[in-house]
């Protein structure tokens, strides 16, 4: 969005274009926050790029807010630290983790940024779910369903350790269909439309969002 001066005021993506300027079209002053009132007033002229993917939509979204600093963008405006995916395997113990730096003690993916801690809470669900399919989601640990992590996430594999290692290799390598199929095999047939219903918005989310990284992957 540009002012009369042709000034960048804002940066923003969507899905759905006509959604969201049609959100923009009634400005009520008694629900729209006076910040987007002044930024109503102040556009002129709004110029679109369109991108072939998400993934590459949030990209140019980062991009352009780095680079313009629009002012009435206030997240994203500054580049954020790098984060990477890490794990490592401990005891029969498959651990994700976070990290901003790299230790010698784990393996790594990335940098991602903040889309890390997201990957994490998807793998350690779907991790957890394979390994131990007869506990369904009752039985995933407090938190994890919502995405709420400890630091050091620990997913007890027993004997599955290996074949849990090899399959998150494999999909950080790219091959996120043979990882998916992986999933599916293992479990149960006779599985909650719920739980179907959210184990695959999960792998959906493995397939659409794990990102080429051109960085560290080791």
């Amino acid at each position: 969005m540009r002012d009369a001066k042709d000034v960048v005021l804002d940066v923003g993506k969507a899905k759905n274009l006509r959604q969201r300027l049609s959100s923009y079209r009634v400005a009520n002053p008694d629900r729209m926050p006076r910040r987007h009132l002044r930024l109503l007033r102040s556009v002129v002229r709004i110029e679109l790029q369109e991108c072939p993917d998400e993934s590459t939509a949030l990209a140019r979204e980062s991009e352009l807010l780095r680079a313009l600093r629009p002012g009435f963008n206030r997240a994203g405006t500054w580049p954020a630290p790098p984060r990477f995916l890490a794990w490592r395997c401990v005891e029969q113990q498959l651990q994700l983790a976070v990290a901003e730096a790299l230790d010698g003690h784990w393996r790594f993916y990335g940098p991602l940024g903040g889309g890390a801690f997201v990957l994490r809470a998807v793998l350690a669900r779907l991790l957890w779910l394979a390994v131990h399919p007869q506990l369904g989601f009752s039985g995933l640990p407090v938190g994890w369903f919502r995405g709420r992590l400890d630091v050091e996430t620990a997913i007890p594999c027993g004997l599955m350790l290996e074949p849990a290692a090899s399959s998150l290799e494999r999909l950080l390598s790219g091959q996120t269909a043979e990882f998916c199929e992986w999933i599916r095999t293992l479990l149960p047939a006779d599985l909650h439309p719920f739980e179907k219903a959210a184990i695959e918005a999960d792998l959906e989310f493995v397939t659409d969002g794990v990102p080429l990284v051109n960085g560290i992957q080791r």
